[in-house]
């Protein structure tokens, strides 16, 4: 609560400087529990933006690339979140504290809803880590997902781009059929930038190679490097990229088994510590409580 305090003293004072004006409007929303404490986040982003060094900011940015959050939040206004949230979280679990203080104080004489100073204190602690880190493990999340995502969506994407390039399209008219038929996700996000890029200025290679830095996945980089050498040598296109699918959906057969044979493994813990335990209770319980009413 004296953290809670202070920061309001700290807002009210006016340390804080005035946060400057954001034009967001080629800029997408933030996510939503960002969004509920927008006003907080705009406040407190240009100090983190002086303390953040120019090293851990691109390395930050590079981290929201590949969780699609881009253009939506900058390092300074991620982790003027992640101190929003604390604050709310500890204000949140001294409010509760305090009705079950009030509460334990009603009903002294029952000794019921007793909350000792000390634990009080832990708790309030271990709600601001959480609130702190809750963040970081929801961005991490969020980058897997896209990346498990990516992996089965890629193949689909490579055969349909090598049957528009063995039609007799060149490989942007390619990725636009793709774009156009692919189902929506990630993947179709990253080849409409590149489509994008190429609109733009950019040379083809010089948009895939940039995807190929956002994605960060080896698969991805095979595939473009492959792309751009064949078109450097003046190569045929079809047969590499028929290749690169067939390759591509074979890593995720490959990826698929990998996980099969991770499963007893992973469910060994549980059925230990879970279900075997339970089987044994309802296996016992019959004997022992015919040994007891025996011995009795």
């Amino acid at each position: 609560m004296g953290t809670v305090v202070g920061v309001a003293i700290w807002f009210a004072l006016g340390l804080l400087p005035e946060p400057p004006e954001e034009d967001r409007e080629f800029r997408d929303p933030p996510p939503l529990g960002f969004r509920m404490l927008w006003w907080p986040v705009q406040w407190m982003e240009p100090r983190f933006d002086r303390m953040l060094s120019r090293q851990t900011r691109l390395a930050f940015v590079l981290r929201l690339r590949q969780a699609g959050l881009e253009f939506s939040l900058s390092p300074g206004q991620f982790y003027a979140g992640q101190l929003a949230f604390m604050i709310t979280s500890v204000v949140l679990m001294s409010l509760l504290l305090a009705i079950l203080t009030g509460l334990g104080t009603a009903d002294a004489n029952k000794g019921e809803f007793e909350v000792g100073y000390g634990n009080s204190l832990l708790l309030i602690v271990m709600v601001a880590a959480l609130g702190w880190f809750l963040p970081l493990v929801w961005l991490r999340d969020r980058i897997k997902a896209r990346q498990r995502e990516f992996v089965r969506a890629l193949p689909f994407f490579l055969d349909v781009i090598t049957l528009c390039v063995e039609a007799g399209l060149n490989l942007q008219g390619a990725i636009t059929q793709a774009v156009a038929k692919g189902p929506r996700g990630y993947l179709r996000d990253e080849f409409q930038r590149v489509l994008r890029d190429i609109r733009a200025g950019k040379s083809r290679a010089e948009a895939l190679r940039d995807m190929s830095d956002r994605v960060k996945d080896q698969s991805l980089s095979h595939f473009t490097s492959c792309v751009i050498q064949a078109e450097r040598m003046g190569m045929s296109l079809g047969p590499m990229l028929r290749t690169q699918g067939e390759q591509r959906l074979n890593e995720r057969f490959m990826r698929a088994e990998k996980l099969a044979l991770e499963a007893p493994v992973k469910m060994l813990f549980p059925l230990i510590a879970c279900i075997f335990p339970c089987t044994f209770i309802v296996l016992l319980f019959p004997i022992v409580s015919r040994l007891l009413a025996a011995g009795g």
